[in-house]
Order: C-alpha cells, then structure tokens, then sequence
C-alpha cells in the first residue's frame, strides 16, 4: 500500500517562511510531506549551531546587509536566492523500510534524486550531493521520534560575488581540498533544461512511490499559528 504524501509547491517565498512551514508540519501535523520551492530572497542560513563570526563575513554584512537565519536543523551554512532550489521532505518514519539514522536517510535521498533527476555522475559525497567532485547541493536532517525532516539547497545557478558573504569554515567536507566556493560548486542548468523540468522530474518521482498528492499553503496557516516549539530564528 503506498503511503500518502502531500506536496507543497512554493514559488519565491523567504526561506524563513519556509522553514517555519516545515517546523510546524514537523512537530504539529503526522502526514508525509514534501516542499518545494523555487528561489527566494536573497538570505544566508546557518545551522543550529553554527557561529556567525565563524562562517559570515562581516564586512560584507556590514557593507551590503541581507537577513541571517539560524534553522532547526544541523548542516553548513548557505546563501540563498531566486537562483536556489529548494526540496524538504517530512516523513513519518514508518514510511519507509529502513532504519532512520541521517546515513540510511542520505542512502534513500541519494537514489531518490538520482532515479528523479537522471544526471550521470550525481552522487552523495560525504554529506554533499555531487555531480563529478563539484558539489550541487547541500542537506541538513532534523530526526526526532517518530518523524524526520530531510532538506537540500540545490544550486541551479549562482553568482561568484555572493559567495563572498560566506567564510572558508574550519570544518569543511575532505573532497573539498581548500578550493574556493568557486571551485567547489557546480549549477544544475547546465546539467538541467530549466527549473520546471527540475520540479516536474522530482514530482514524477514522487508519484512512482507514494500517493502525492498536491495542497496549497492555505490549508496550513492555523497551524503555523498553533503553539509549539521554534527554533528557526532570524539573526539579522
């Protein structure tokens, strides 16, 4: 029997909007969900112990200031804006038939997208997921008792002088080598026809393993306003 899923397609909104959907579906609602959104403003988004003086240039902030957003969840700290992809899945853990640590999560999310997206040399390296040895996307998890949050930044395009907002952090993925963020990352269109292949290709995916099913945001604002625990916080 296939299990449920709704999917949320999103166009352009804040990625702190986006994270506070998925904390309240995460600990307020028990159905399997997947997010999808297509760009949003410009923000840096660190994880939830992430040190700003550590991983932000503050003299970037200081000359040309965009909102600072700590998540829920763990990972590395990324720049976002209408050039990145973003794909969330929410699951009950009983979903799915293996054991739900972050490395079987990664094993699933890596098949996932590689059936989903069909790009040749796409794999999971370290907690990155790679196309040849140049990263595309980053995830973070969040795993609590009975659910677990499994979310990705892809970059579909990227401008060099944005990633001067983000330090070269102390603790860094082995394959990276030292090499700039220019070095180190690659951009789905040119692996990609356009964002809504992208999108259509992960809905067509979806629909080979679960009942999806597609929802509007609507249905979930009196959620998003019940009482319950937030950990997604604006820095700046």
């Amino acid at each position: 029997m296939e299990h449920k899923l709704n999917l949320l397609i999103l166009q352009n909104t804040p990625i702190f909007e986006q994270l506070q959907i998925e904390e309240a579906l995460l600990r307020l609602n028990e159905e399997n969900w997947c997010i999808i959104n297509d760009g949003a403003p410009p923000s840096i988004v660190m994880g939830i112990s992430g040190k700003t003086e550590e991983l932000v240039c503050s003299k970037k902030m200081e000359s040309s200031p965009i909102p600072l957003i700590k998540r829920y969840s763990g990972g590395g700290t990324v720049i976002v804006d209408h050039n990145t992809l973003f794909v969330s899945f929410i699951f009950q853990k009983k979903s799915h038939d293996f054991r739900c640590y972050p490395e079987p999560i990664l094993r699933w999310s890596e098949t996932f997208y590689q059936n989903a997206l069909g790009i040749p040399d796409f794999h999971l390296r370290e907690n990155d997921y790679v196309i040849g040895d140049l990263k595309c996307g980053g995830n973070a998890q969040y795993i609590k008792k009975d659910r677990f949050v499994h979310h990705t930044t892809f970059l579909w395009d990227f401008e060099a002088p944005s990633m001067e907002y983000l330090l070269h952090p102390k603790k860094a993925p082995d394959y990276r080598k030292g090499r700039s963020h220019s070095d180190f990352l690659c951009r789905l269109k040119e692996f990609l026809p356009s964002k809504n292949h992208f999108i259509d290709q992960i809905k067509r995916a979806l629909s080979n393993g679960f009942d999806a099913q597609v929802t509007s945001l609507n249905p979930l604002i009196p959620l998003l306003n019940q009482p319950h625990r937030k950990t997604t916080a604006r820095l700046g």
